[in-house]
């Protein structure tokens, strides 16, 4: 084994979209003494996967800032103005206000231009190497470094290098989360699988738009173009996953997509690769300091420490948000040996990317819920979602820009969630809905009857309800700063009476919305 003592200030674990631009960025601050960093990736060849093919505008400008913006060049990416919604024969358009606009890619292409962009970054060292550990101190248990084996090495060589900090960045089948969390560690929920395929010179309802199909009895279909002639097709499916997903998918799902849809999708699933990906979920908790009991020397970023539902594409959109902030609080910090000074940045870092990550991390678990409906009440809140953006105006404006991570505010989507719910309430007791008067008879289009009101009373009850359950403890993953599992976790005021008071005046204000 090759030891090379401490020749590096930064050693960062994984050359995905993180760890390519957290290395240019540290690379690029202004210093007496221009950093040395280790850049280290299992395998440098163009990466094949399902998700991360869509930026958000939140997320090209945040690029923008880190002066990486050419990496969405020369790849074939293609403009994103919005979105639209389709369900059965409707279609509701949601473009971006403001002129804003995305970018979508192959994932691949995308990270290798990131790679490249690393690559020239002065003090910048790209390894191509899988790290099997992290190296700790004996005598202060702080990491110190990694172990790692060459892929190209002719007799597998094993390394050791050594740093001042080490940043793990492996994504969401991160092998270090764990080491590094200990006790506090947080394990990902899986909340449905992604079923990707590429479809060929594919028609969607609105050029240059992301397009969300909501299907009965299943879960949501994403689809946007990344190529001239490609267009990645997302399905979700809950487990357990279908043994036979291309029949489940051409029986089930394709009925239900928009008719110039049905010929690409059949042609792509019977002879395209069909391939899944889990989506899960993982709140983040506080690193840094000795009272969160997690290792010194390193922490996590991106995947690793943080996923939301990839529904809204927004995951991208929070690293690179991630990355900017980071940038800017380890650029103050002179000596990164200094463990205390990395704390305090860890801690700023924390609250400091709250108005973002946490309306992008709550959007899509709610809107994939609303989305993904199993039951009466979601399916109210659902159909309410639906009309809710035909309303057009700020009913659209302000949830897109949510979507868009334009509008960081947490309570915005707050307010637009309940006002939602109340919309919903309010289309169940006056929209027609299809009625079977008789057997054998045509269903009909029937507004509610008196005679039905109290029924709906009980059932508004409890659509608010599950708007409260589905929206809340969402939020309360994102203002605690604990591990859910930590026994010495804090019982806050705002948690016991902050939040009903919160949701109730949500729910009042609303009501008076609707009524007046």
């Amino acid at each position: 084994m090759t030891d090379m003592k401490t020749p590096y200030d930064v050693i960062i674990i994984g050359a995905g979209v993180v760890g390519c631009s957290i290395a240019h960025a540290l690379a690029s601050t202004s210093r007496k003494e221009p950093l040395r960093i280790a850049l280290l990736e299992r395998s440098l060849e163009e990466p094949d996967r399902i998700v991360g093919e869509l930026l958000q505008p939140g997320g090209v400008m945040a690029l923008q800032q880190l002066g990486l913006e050419e990496c969405l060049e020369e790849i074939d990416s293609i403009p994103v103005h919005g979105y639209c919604v389709a369900e059965k024969n409707k279609i509701v358009h949601i473009p971006y206000p403001g002129g804003h606009k995305g970018r979508s890619f192959h994932h691949g292409k995308f990270i290798m231009n990131l790679r490249n962009a690393a690559t020239k970054a002065k003090g910048v060292d790209v390894i191509e190497a899988t790290v099997n550990d992290l190296i700790e101190s004996e005598s202060s248990q702080r990491i110190i470094g990694v172990t790692a084996t060459k892929k190209k090495a002719a007799d597998s060589e094993k390394i050791s290098l050594y740093a001042h900090l080490v940043i793990v960045a492996d994504g969401c089948f991160s092998n270090f989360r764990t080491k590094v969390m200990g006790a506090r560690v947080c394990n990902p929920v899986t909340k449905s699988y992604f079923v990707g395929v590429i479809l060929n010179d594919a028609t969607l309802p609105y050029q240059y738009h992301g397009t969300v199909c909501l299907t009965d009895s299943a879960g949501p279909v994403l689809l946007y173009q990344i190529g001239t002639h490609d267009t990645r097709m997302l399905v979700d499916v809950k487990a357990p996953v279908p043994s036979d997903l291309k029949g489940h998918i051409l029986e089930k799902i394709v009925p239900q997509l928009p008719s110039a849809l049905h010929t690409s999708v059949t042609n792509a699933i019977q002879e395209g690769n069909i391939r899944k990906m889990p989506n899960s979920f993982l709140p983040s908790v506080m690193q840094g300091g000795n009272e969160f009991e997690t290792k010194q020397g390193v922490f996590l970023v991106g995947d690793a420490w943080n996923m939301r539902h990839p529904l809204t594409g927004g995951g991208m959109t929070v690293a690179f948000n991630d990355v900017v902030i980071l940038r800017n609080l380890l650029a103050q910090v002179e000596d990164l040996s200094r463990w205390d000074e990395i704390t305090e940045g860890l801690r700023r870092w924390h609250w400091e990317r709250k108005p973002l990550a946490s309306t992008v991390n709550i959007l899509s678990v709610a809107l994939y819920d609303l989305f993904g409906a199993n039951d009466d009440n979601l399916e109210v809140l659902r159909t309410g979602c639906f009309k809710y953006f035909e309303l057009g105006g700020e009913c659209v404006n302000g949830p897109v820009s949510l979507l868009a991570a334009t509008i960081q505010s947490p309570a915005t989507l707050f307010y637009h969630f309940f006002a939602v719910a109340f919309y919903s309430i309010w289309v169940m007791f006056t929209h027609p809905r299809l009625v079977e008067q008789g057997t054998g008879s045509k269903p009909r289009l029937l507004a509610p009857s008196v005679a039905e009101y109290p029924l709906l009373f009980m059932k508004a009850i409890f659509v608010v309800w599950t708007a409260i359950v589905v929206f809340v403890p969402l939020l309360w993953t994102e203002i605690r700063w604990w591990s859910p599992d930590d026994k010495n976790a804090r019982t806050t005021v705002l948690f016991r009476y902050g939040m009903p008071v919160a949701a109730l005046a949500t729910i009042a204000f609303g009501a008076f919305k609707l009524t007046f």
